[in-house]
C-alpha cells in the first residue's frame, strides 16, 4: 500500500511540475505540451531536457514551432517504435504457432511411414482375410489421423497467411504516420530529407535538372499572437491544403518545420519551378482565412518563396541552403514574392552576407 501511495505522490509531483511550466511560460496546455513537460520533469529523456534547456537560455522562451520540432525529435519516434515492436512481436508469435504445427506434422508424417512399413511387413505374410482386416483398420485409423493432421495445418496457415498480411498493412501505416506531418497531412521534415536526398542523387546520376522551393508563411507570428494558435493551426492547414491541391505527381511536398515548407522538383528547371512557386504562392492568396468560430474574415494568407536549382558540383545542403538564402532575401524584399539564385534580391542578399 505503501508503495502505491509512493508513486501516486511521485507522478503527482511530475505533473505538477508539468502544469507549472506550462503555466509560467504561459503555454497552451494541450496534450502535447503536457507530455513535453511532463517527460522533462522525469528527467529520463535527457536529449529532450538538454534542448529545452539550451532554447530556454537562447531565447527564454519555448514557441509552439518549437514544441513542435521537440515533440517530433524527441517522443514521437519513439510511440512508433513500440507499436512496430509489438507488431513485430504478434508476427514472431504467428511464426512460432506455425513452427509448432509444422513441427507436429511432421512427427506425424514419420509415425505414418513407420506404420506403413509395419503394415507392409504384416501384409507380405498375412494369408487369411482375418490377418488382413486389422492391418486395413490400422492402415485406415493412421490414414484418417494423417489427413485431420494436414487439414489443421492447412487451415492454420490460411489464418497465419491473412494475419501476416494484415500486420504488414498495419507496419506499412505506421510506416506512413511516421513519415507524415499530422496538422497538414504533408510529408514531415523525415520524410523530405529521405526524398530530397534520394532525388538529389538520382539528378547528379541521371544529368538531370532539379529544382527546390522554400517558402515561409508571412507574418505567421501575429496570426498567432493576434487570432491564438488554433487559428495559427488553421492557417497551416490552409497552405497544407493549397499544396495538395497545386502539386501533383513525381513532385514532393513537405512541411519542413514550424510555418517553413519545402517542395523537390524532379526533372525540373530554374524556369519552370519559378512558374510553379509563383502558382502555388497566388493560389495560397486567392484563399480567405475566416475564423471557424464567429465567421469573421481575418484576411489572406501570404509567403515568401525561395528557388535554387541542383549544380553539378552540389550536394543536398549546398541546394537547400540556397532555397533558404533566397528565402530569407525574398522576406527583406517585403514578403509576398518569389526569389531565385539569379535574380538581384538574392545577388544583394550574398553580398550583404560576405560584407
Amino acid at each position: 500500500m505503501v508503495k502505491v501511495l509512493d508513486e501516486h505522490e511521485r507522478t503527482m509531483a511530475f505533473a505538477e511540475v508539468a502544469l507549472g511550466q506550462i503555466r509560467s511560460l504561459r503555454q497552451t496546455a494541450i496534450p502535447r505540451n503536457y507530455e513535453i513537460w511532463y517527460v522533462y520533469a522525469t528527467g529520463y529523456n535527457a536529449p529532450l531536457n538538454k534542448i529545452i534547456n539550451e532554447t530556454l537560455a537562447r531565447n527564454g522562451k519555448l514557441t509552439e514551432a518549437d514544441l513542435e520540432q521537440i515533440y517530433d525529435t524527441y517522443l514521437s519516434h519513439i510511440k512508433t517504435t513500440d507499436r512496430i515492436d509489438k507488431v513485430g512481436a504478434r508476427v514472431i508469435g504467428e511464426i512460432d504457432e506455425v513452427l509448432k504445427l509444422l513441427t507436429d506434422a511432421l512427427g506425424m508424417s514419420e509415425s505414418y511411414e513407420v506404420c506403413l512399413d509395419g503394415a507392409a511387413q504384416k501384409l507380405s505374410t498375412a494369408r487369411t482375410a482375418a490377418q488382413v482386416k486389422p492391418i486395413v483398420e490400422m492402415l485406415l485409423k493412421s490414414t484418417r489421423e494423417m489427413r485431420e493432421t494436414n487439414m489443421a495445418l492447412e487451415q492454420r496457415l490460411t489464418l497465419s497467411r491473412t494475419e501476416i498480411s494484415n500486420l504488414q498493412q498495419s507496419l506499412e501505416a505506421i510506416r506512413a504516420e511516421s513519415l507524415t506531418d499530422p496538422l497538414t497531412g504533408l510529408g514531415n521534415r523525415k520524410y523530405f530529407d529521405r526524398m530530397i536526398e534520394t532525388e538529389v542523387q538520382n539528378a547528379l546520376a541521371n544529368n538531370q535538372p532539379l529544382s527546390l522551393l522554400m517558402f515561409d508563411i508571412d507574418h505567421f507570428k501575429s496570426f498567432n499572437d493576434s487570432y491564438g494558435h488554433l487559428t495559427g493551426d488553421q492557417v497551416l492547414r490552409l497552405v497544407g491544403m493549397s499544396l495538395k491541391q497545386t502539386i501533383k505527381g513525381q513532385d514532393i511536398t513537405a512541411r519542413y518545420g514550424g510555418e517553413e515548407f519545402a517542395v523537390v522538383l524532379p526533372n525540373t528547371a530554374l524556369r519552370q519551378a519559378l512558374t510553379v512557386a509563383d502558382h502555388i504562392r497566388r493560389a495560397i492568396m486567392a484563399k480567405e482565412l475566416k475564423k471557424k468560430s464567429t465567421g469573421e474574415i481575418l484576411g489572406r494568407v501570404t509567403i515568401s518563396v525561395g528557388v535554387s536549382m541542383l549544380k553539378p558540383d552540389d550536394d543536398t545542403d549546398s541546394l537547400i541552403e540556397r532555397a533558404d538564402a533566397c528565402l530569407y532575401a525574398a522576406k527583406r524584399a517585403g514578403r509576398n514574392r518569389v526569389v531565385c539564385e539569379v535574380d538581384p534580391e538574392y545577388t544583394a542578399e550574398m553580398r550583404g552576407q560576405v560584407a
